[in-house]
């Protein structure tokens, strides 16, 4: 269906002539665009030359029956909703049509409002559906590989890991340091799966303590502890069919690590409070900015739960080693930035440039994205200057750590001039 603003177009087909004219002239009182046919050749010839929002199709016609057109609609047009209407209905040639795609069943005399109210129940569903679809779309753009903002040799090896491992069911490991991106990798290797539709569940693993994060995960019964009044259904059961996202996985306490192995062997686990086992299919995509290896020769960290975590290991380089990528992100997060303030930034002076691609952020991509919106803010020109740039960078100028280059022809240009002084 067409949006609400714009009028549906609806194909009457019925051999009946008084009938054919009767429900035409109904539907373009009602705001429909309506049009008609006599016959199922006719019909599908006018589907062939454009599409339609709804089909209202007659059960006889003279050259075939109602499902054989219906059937032949369906592969010119997929998606397009039918009502069909028919004198001899029955339970079960409605049960049949709806089998072969039919969106519903009325019976002639066809109640005139009954239509409409069907008609305004399909443009409902055809609208939600829509709805569906753009967003899906969306999120498909959003955590594209393609599209996450890179330019490195670095990132365009991660990208590549990212396009293959998608397919699978494979746990993944992804390392870096803190503000890398390494939750925009597992959001798209979760949106580039068979899993798209399904769940994408975070949890960040260092962001509550042990008793709470054991309930999150796993969920409780009623009275499993104090405070537990009903049953809890946890992050991992909800990602029934899709993916749980562990951040900072390295932080675990040993109990967790001890449950949460269980669960990648056996692919089963316990509610707290329970003995009886629960299974589910989940794929698990975890990160850690910690060293693991030291983690597990410490004893913080479970060896075997190492390796089964590793399975599928992506490393996410600082932005200090991936340089290539600063432009691109600088120019994307100041048009992001600029729309959301409704600013008309033209750009960023070569000073403050400058600046922004030799600083090493010890944050990586979102300290610099902080940095671009902060800039954004609060610059009040058409430019954005050094003053409108971080403290920090400002500091490091008067240290000289990252002061902008001479002008070329400067240093030739001193060192004529000294000679000319000595010819004197």
């Amino acid at each position: 269906m067409r949006p609400s603003k714009e009028k549906a177009r609806v194909l009457v087909i019925e051999d009946d002539e008084a009938q054919r004219s009767l429900l035409t002239g109904f539907l373009a009182r009602q705001g429909f665009e309506a049009s008609s046919a006599c016959s199922g050749a006719e019909a599908l010839a006018q589907f062939k030359e454009q599409p339609w929002d709804v089909a209202l199709l007659d059960f006889r016609l003279p050259d075939m029956n109602g499902l054989e057109v219906l059937s032949r609609m369906r592969q010119l047009q997929p998606e397009i909703p039918v009502i069909l209407i028919t004198a001899f209905g029955t339970i079960e040639m409605a049960v049949k049509a709806m089998k072969t795609g039919a969106s519903d069943f009325l019976s002639k005399p066809v109640d005139l409002d009954l239509l409409l109210v069907r008609l305004g129940q399909i443009r409902e569903r055809s609208e939600l559906m829509q709805e569906n679809r753009e967003l899906r779309e969306r999120l498909s753009e959003r955590y594209r590989p393609s599209h996450i903002i890179s330019a490195s040799p670095l990132m365009e090896e991660v990208l590549g890991i990212v396009s293959r491992v998608a397919p699978s069911s494979s746990t993944v490991l992804i390392r870096g340091e803190s503000g890398t991106g390494k939750e925009l990798i597992a959001a798209a290797i979760h949106h580039a799966s068979p899993r798209h539709d399904r769940p994408f569940i975070k949890v960040n693993c260092s962001a509550l303590p042990e008793t709470l994060l054991e309930s999150e995960l796993f969920g409780h019964e009623k009275g499993a502890f104090t405070g537990a009044l009903q049953r809890r259904i946890g992050r991992l059961e909800a990602a029934q069919g899709g993916t749980l996202f562990l951040d900072e996985v390295g932080d675990l306490p040993p109990q967790i690590q001890t449950k949460l192995l269980r669960f990648l062997q056996e692919r089963e686990f316990e509610r707290l409070g329970s003995n009886a086992p629960i299974q589910v299919d989940v794929r698990v995509i975890a990160a850690t900015h910690r060293e693991l290896e030291a983690a597990v020769k410490e004893g913080g960290f479970r060896q075997d739960l190492y390796y089964r975590l590793q399975v599928i290991p992506i490393f996410l380089a600082p932005l200090r080693e991936r340089r290539e990528d600063i432009p691109p992100l600088i120019d994307h997060f100041l048009r992001k930035y600029r729309e959301r303030e409704g600013k008309e930034i033209a750009g960023i002076s070569p000073e403050a440039r400058h600046f922004l691609l030799t600083y090493d952020y010890p944050g990586n991509v979102r300290e610099l994205e902080n940095m671009v919106e902060r800039a954004v803010v609060l610059c009040r020109r058409e430019v954005i200057g050094l003053e409108d740039l971080p403290l920090t960078l400002r500091e490091a100028r008067t240290q000289g750590s990252a002061s902008p280059p001479e002008k070329p022809g400067l240093p030739h240009a001193v060192s004529n001039l000294e000679k000319d002084w000595k010819k004197i």
